[in-house]
Order: C-alpha cells, then structure tokens, then sequence
C-alpha cells in the first residue's frame, strides 16, 4: 500500500489549526505604563487632569487613571469627595490621552458620577495605578 502524499500535509494542518484554537483563550497580561499626568486648576474647585499611557486595554483604563489622579488630587487639597463631569480618550500611535474634568468637595457632592476620594486612593495604590 503506498501512503497518501496528502497525508502529511493534512496533518499539519490539522497542527496549525490545533494550535492557534488554543492559544486563542490565551490573554495577554496587562502592562500599562504610566506615562504622566498634567493637572490644571480650572476654576475653585474644577479642576482637568490629562493623563497619557501606553498599554491600555481600551479606554477604561485611561479614564481609570485619570479619576486616580482626580481623587488623590482632592485627598492632598483636603477634600473628601469629586465628582467627574467629563473624560475624552484618543490613541494615537500607542500613546493613549485622557482629558478629564472633575470637580472636588469637601462634602459629598450631588450628582451620579460622584467618588469617595480616599477609597478609590486606596484601590489604585492596591492596584498599582500611579497619582498625582
């Protein structure tokens, strides 16, 4: 019996396809790297924090970043509280931008989008996100 001159290849193939379903699961760990943050006081307590990072996930991340920066921004001022009122994020090149505007308070403020500043300081420094 002569064997399949096909055979060999189907094989392969089958490897491939093998292969590329099981690293298909497969996440990439997250990386980001930090790249800084600009705060600039707006007006009393309104205040736009731009942020920049590479390695971020979508833009998540980069709006995370930022309300770090905003919380631990309204801890140092000696306020309790801020409130997000807005966040634009665009990539280019790798490079991600953040452009948040917050508002901080020493009482809580009205509002949806509101943060307890020194919790959600507690969650960055825990999960490894940089402030200001």
């Amino acid at each position: 019996m002569m064997p399949n001159p096909a055979y060999p290849l189907a094989l392969m193939a089958a490897l491939t396809v093998s292969a590329c379903v099981e690293s298909e699961g497969e996440v990439a760990p997250f990386k980001p790297d930090y790249a800084g943050i600009e705060t600039r006081l707006l007006d009393g307590d309104l205040v736009n924090f731009l942020v920049t990072m590479r390695g971020a996930r979508d833009p998540k991340d980069v709006e995370n970043y930022a309300e770090c920066a905003a919380a631990q921004y309204a801890v140092i001022r000696g306020y309790g509280f801020a409130r997000h009122l807005r966040t634009n994020v665009y990539e280019k090149g790798g490079l991600w931008h953040g452009d948040a505007v917050y508002t901080i308070s020493p009482a809580l403020p009205r509002g949806l989008k509101t943060i307890d500043a020194e919790v959600v300081v507690s969650d960055c420094a825990e999960n490894g996100i940089p402030m200001v």
